[in-house]
């Protein structure tokens, strides 16, 4: 439960697919294939990303087996990185603040799925793995309108593209290995399940103010 509400408080601070003034500068002026660069660039990316962390929270909290949550980060890993790629090198241009506004409601949607808010209000379940793969394609595009706000070099660009996609792999495996310690320590009390209702409708709340805060900045600033 704790984990949702950080991640939130730390959220006004920061822009979804924010870029720091040191990455910024080295996207700015790098000229050709930097791979080592480009990897470290990708791992930070996903580490601190906390629209990522907080839908990989609601997307891990009920899968018990190492299997599931290979699959489940796998299908999501492989989405962001068809967008990406897609997105930067074919030059398609999404206004970022929508993109974002979707990465927010899919955290809405993962923490309402938790809650089995779709068998109730529809009477079936959706296919959760699609689902993942579809919110991950929303969420490499969001990257890939920031990444295009720097004009990168078309040279050896698919390169660093490729290293900056592995090092969201890592990047998310090591966010993932930290989170799932979290969770199985917390799984170990009783409390994990009697608060598993309020943790799930934290993550729908913080997904519900990252997806007003964007609406509110494409209404004013687009």
């Amino acid at each position: 439960m704790i984990l949702p509400l950080l991640l939130l408080l730390f959220a006004p601070s920061v822009q979804a697919h924010g870029v720091d003034a040191n990455t910024e500068r080295f996207l700015l002026e790098n000229q050709g294939m930097a791979i080592g660069p480009f990897l470290y660039i990708g791992a930070k990316h996903m580490v601190t990303g906390y629209d990522h962390l907080l839908f990989l929270v609601g997307v891990i909290f009920f899968l018990f087996r190492t299997r599931d949550v290979l699959i489940y980060a796998s299908l999501f890993t492989l989405g962001h990185s068809l967008t990406l790629l897609f997105g930067v090198l074919s030059d398609i241009k999404v206004n970022p603040y929508l993109i974002d506004a979707i990465i927010g409601l899919s955290i809405v949607y993962k923490g309402f799925d938790n809650l089995g808010g779709f068998r109730r209000l529809l009477g079936f379940q959706p296919n959760t793995k699609v689902a993942v793969m579809i919110f991950g394609l929303f969420h490499g595009f969001g990257l890939a309108t920031k990444l295009q706000e720097f004009s990168l070099p078309q040279t050896d660009l698919w390169k660093n593209l490729l290293a900056f996609n592995i090092g969201v792999e890592l990047g998310q495996f090591l966010a993932l290995m930290f989170i799932l310690i979290a969770l199985d320590f917390w799984r170990r009390h009783r409390s994990y399940y009697s608060f598993s209702t309020t943790t799930n409708t934290l993550l729908m709340s913080s997904g519900l103010i990252l997806f007003g805060y964007q609406i509110t900045g494409y209404l004013i600033i687009s």
